[in-house]
């Protein structure tokens, strides 16, 4: 049996919960499901109680029936391997698997992922469900895939059992060989904490004030949470790769403290993620500029595709969504359900599953809609997936053979994602920099990649883009530098934001003047910065070629030092003690040049930025696209495909100065024409 390949096809699917429903409901609910375009389902991921209902007895009577009915009709099959879900049996039998709080209470039985990732026997007992659904299921006709567990740290990213201590100390002893190098790598001479024996070594505690651990070792924390996931995670995949190695292995998720490349490089043919855009109407900040909502998750989707470049949307929202006590997100709008599918398939998912069929009549995601209401009646959401449905099986023999594509990047790395989780001082404007990035390349229509670097990145990776923005790489390697150096002087275009440079591997600061060990690249020390507290010490730059144009600063703010004869500069501060001292600079560094901004970005700054360098620009200049749409660009070698998207109730003026072949439609389009609110278009130039 051939291994199915994302590249083949694109897919439409729906998560399904045959063990919440009636056995006779089953074959009613394929049929409908394979009448409008469902090719594949997700089943099994909770149903741990229903395959084992007592330690070691294995019932699988039930779900092969199901198999059987799939297989029937045409559907193909993913299971989901259910370790996210122990049963009670076990967790009563065995406690030591529970997952504890910082204080060392154990998490009990009663939602999900209340388990830990270190626990030797909790390792036994998943390896044992996995491989008996594995033998019972390898040679089944209808299934193509699994899923590791679900959402991998979703609710809980951090875990203080018993077992997690003892896994720590011997993940830290493997790390650093010796105490020697241990106490020298968290900088445990400060406050005494000086390490003298191994069993002294412990994940973070409760320590005056609560929660404040020595910084370097929360950074280790988190890279040890990662390997262990990844550890965990490698059980089941050597299962299901030794026995059904003609199945895929995915897993769901993109949460903290997990490092999704490397588990995906390892262990994976592609990565999935669980889509729900609705999330936006969760997570809104009132004092955000000009926020995204929605369209927002095209900056995560760029995330995903770092990891995979085609990859599998395993959850798509496909209604209002919601626990019995939290989440509760709107209903979408009549159109946005497509938008969304379409948003997910722009950013190069090949394989776009819903969740879920049916919503829940009992349980905690009791108001987590799906495309079916409690009534299993006809609806406009499933009159909206039948649609997509449709539409992927007519572009699916263009489209799926193709990438996303752009000339831009902002650089990540999770190093710095996770130092900045407890550093304050150049934690939270990585992701607000980012965010503003991404807000002024989508609304100039320029697409993006996300990048993220470590030390296996090649230059040949970072010369795929004409432009990299960095925003505030506090943690910076001397390595990363001179690989980021060859790019520039190679001809390449990079951006850094305040905060970059001045730490090691480990997190100590370099005994060297700020940016550290990019001060070579961007041809400046700095002379003093201050934190910058609200309006009230907010003060504005001004551009030295022109100063009628000015930008406000916030957060942040690094009084820049030119040394090297190459160096422009383009801004300097207008007000405060430093008043015409630098804040924006431009390094000509062999064939490129470094740019270094001594704040945190805005969409403002950004977009200036963009003017100024001029490297980049819109892939599609035949186009004339107003702001409340997005522009995606699918292609290969004999096509490119430009996604539009609307991601306003409002419809949008677009003008095409050359005539393009639109694909959903089968029509030729020229000149002036109005896209609906939450419409889509796939264009082809004629």
């Amino acid at each position: 049996m051939k291994k199915l390949n994302l590249s083949d096809q694109l897919m439409l699917g729906v998560c399904y919960y045959p063990e919440q429903w009636p056995e006779e409901m089953w074959e009613d609910d394929m049929i409908r499901m394979k009448h409008m375009g469902i090719n594949l389902i997700r089943v099994g991921e909770f149903a741990w109680s229903i395959f084992e209902p007592t330690e070691g007895n294995f019932y699988f009577k039930d779900f092969d029936y199901m198999l059987r009915l799939a297989h029937k009709h045409g559907l193909k099959v993913i299971i989901g391997t259910p370790t996210a879900t122990p049963p009670a049996w076990l967790t009563e039998k065995y406690p030591e698997v529970l997952n504890a709080t910082v204080e060392g209470h154990l998490l009990n039985h009663g939602l999900r992922r209340h388990t830990n990732y270190t626990s030797t026997t909790y390792h036994r007992l998943c390896a044992a469900i996995t491989e008996a659904l594995v033998l019972n299921y390898k040679d089944n006709p209808a299934v193509v895939g699994w899923q590791l567990d679900n959402e991998f740290n979703c609710e809980i990213g951090e875990f203080y059992s018993e077992s997690d201590h003892e896994a720590f100390r011997a993940w830290v002893q493997q790390r650093y060989g010796t105490l020697e190098k241990l106490n020298d790598a968290w900088g445990t001479v400060f406050w005494s904490q000086t390490y003298s024996s191994w069993s002294q070594v412990y994940l973070p505690r409760l320590v005056p004030g609560g929660k404040q651990p020595n910084p370097h070792l929360a950074l280790d924390e988190k890279r040890f949470i990662s390997d262990s996931v990844i550890a965990f995670a490698k059980i089941q995949a050597d299962i299901i790769a030794e026995h059904a190695p003609h199945h895929f292995i995915t897993t769901n998720g993109l949460f903290g403290h997990l490092d999704s490349h490397k588990l995906t490089k390892e262990l994976l043919d592609f990565f999935s993620y669980d889509s729900y855009p609705q999330f936006s109407t969760i997570f809104y900040d009132a004092n955000e500029a000009r926020s995204l909502e929605d369209r927002s998750w095209s900056l995560t989707l760029s995330t995903v595709r770092s990891i995979s470049p085609q990859f599998c949307i395993m959850e798509q929202q496909a209604g209002p969504g919601g626990w019995v006590n939290k989440m509760d997100m709107p209903s979408p709008r009549p159109g946005q359900l497509r938008l969304w599918s379409y948003q997910s398939i722009a950013h190069g998912a090949n394989l776009v599953v819903y969740f879920r069929w049916r919503s829940a009549t009992f349980g905690q995601e009791i108001y987590w809609h799906g495309l079916n209401d409690y009534g299993n009646t006809p609806n406009r959401r499933l009159a909206e997936a039948e649609k997509v449905a449709k539409e992927m099986a007519h572009i699916s023999d263009l489209i799926a053979s193709t990438t996303v594509q752009a000339d831009v990047a902002i650089v990540r790395d999770y190093t710095n994602e996770w130092d900045g989780e407890y550093d304050v001082w150049h934690g939270p404007f990585g992701w607000k920099s980012g965010k503003e990035w991404f807000k002024a390349l989508t609304r100039t229509h320029i697409p993006s990649d996300v990048l993220y670097i470590n030390e296996e990145t090649t230059l040949a990776e970072l010369q795929r883009y004409k432009l990299l923005v960095y925003p505030h790489p506090a943690i910076m390697t001397k390595a990363t530098a001179q690989l980021l150096e060859a790019y520039v002087v190679s001809g390449g275009h990079i951006v850094f934001g305040c905060r970059s440079g001045y730490k090691d591997q480990r997190g100590h600061c370099y005994m060297l003047p700020f940016p550290g060990v990019l001060s070579t690249l961007a041809g400046i020390t700095l002379e003093e910065y201050t934190v910058v507290k609200g309006t009230r010490e907010a003060v504005s730059i001004v551009c030295t070629d022109d100063q009628s144009t000015s930008f406000a600063t916030s957060y942040f703010n690094e009084i820049i030092e030119p040394y090297a004869s190459t160096v422009d500069v383009i801004a300097v501060y207008n007000e405060d003690y430093y008043k015409g001292k630098p804040a924006l600079t431009r390094n000509a560094f062999g064939k490129g040049t470094a740019w270094y901004y001594g704040s945190v970005f805005s969409e403002e700054i950004a977009r200036y930025l963009l003017q100024q360098l001029d490297v980049v620009s819109t892939p599609a200049p035949w186009l004339e696209l107003p702001e409340q749409v997005e522009l995606s660009i699918r292609g290969n070698e004999l096509a490119q495909y430009c996604f539009i998207l609307n991601y306003s109730q409002q419809p949008a003026a677009i003008t095409l100065h050359e005539p393009a072949y639109e694909l959903l439609s089968g029509k030729t389009i020229d000149g002036q024409l109005e896209l609906a609110g939450y419409d889509v278009l796939i264009l082809r130039k004629a």
